[in-house]
């Protein structure tokens, strides 16, 4: 199947790439989401028409995305949770919990824009993560794990 993105997407190509995908990754994500359309000779046409437009709103969203970045990478993370005395976690630290503590802290995130490195957490301590804000930027925000006293 062959699309014309109509946005950067992370590892397939830049806006108003022509590339070839797999069916299935078009019909059920990319089209769905608006985020590409089947290459015909229609389509293709109406993407010269509307490129410049396109151009400008992806550019919008780089701008928001490295404004929104700025804020985030000035928020201070600390995150409670029950622990043993060795320093090991009563359960773990996923996403979800980092999200909500990002979002206490004044930062907006999705727990989908976070990228944990190694997986969930499971001891106290600093961490590093990695919010992806737009395929182009991605801020390290430290994190501390603490244990509930």
């Amino acid at each position: 199947m062959e699309v014309i993105l109509l946005e950067k997407i992370g590892n397939l190509g830049n806006l108003g790439d022509r590339v070839s995908i797999k069916s299935g990754f078009g019909r059920n994500y990319l089209i769905p989401q608006g985020k590409a359309v089947l290459a015909t000779a229609k389509k293709v046409a109406e993407f010269e028409a509307r490129r410049a437009e396109l151009e400008k709103a992806a550019a919008d969203k780089l701008n928001a995305a490295q404004a929104h970045a700025e804020k985030l990478s000035k928020l201070e993370i600390v995150i409670t949770h029950k622990a043993g005395d060795e320093g090991r976690l009563f359960g773990s630290v996923g996403t979800h919990n980092i999200a909500d503590a990002i979002i206490k802290a004044g930062g907006a995130v999705e727990k989908q824009q976070i990228r944990l490195p190694n997986g969930a957490i499971r001891h106290v301590g600093d961490y590093d993560i990695d919010v992806s804000l737009h395929s182009d930027v991605t801020v390290t925000m430290s994190i501390k794990i603490s244990p509930e006293a």
